[in-house]
């Protein structure tokens, strides 16, 4: 697989508790960006954030939350973020979704193939 120097970077911000169709919504987004066999997806989980509504979410000892923020990057070129784009409107009811060209460096699989 080939990235094109000029590439996307599609972030979605959501919470950790967050669901589709019973599972993890980020589990989801990473196994549809598989299905489409886009380049790679990382997912972050965030030990304190906030978003849309100030609600502070925390790993701190004394506020554990369990709805912690979760972050997943995706890098691209812009037709295969485009064909993931649609499941990403449809399944992501609450967070934030960017967009951001990016100039990737350096793409390569594993030497042994693994």
């Amino acid at each position: 697989m080939r990235i094109p120097e000029d590439g996307w970077l599609l972030r979605i911000f959501i919470g950790e508790s967050d669901k589709w169709q019973g599972k993890p919504l980020y589990d989801a987004i990473v196994l549809r960006a598989r299905e489409l066999h886009m380049a790679g997806a990382t997912v972050l989980r965030g030990p304190m954030g906030f978003g849309a509504n100030s609600r502070l979410h925390t790993a701190k000892i004394l506020r554990l939350s369990e709805d912690l923020p979760m972050i997943i990057e995706i890098v691209d070129a812009k037709d295969k973020i485009d064909e993931l784009m649609p499941f990403i409107d449809e399944a992501v009811q609450e967070g934030l979704v960017t967009l951001e060209r990016v100039r990737v460096i350096k793409y390569r699989p594993n030497a042994a193939g693994g």
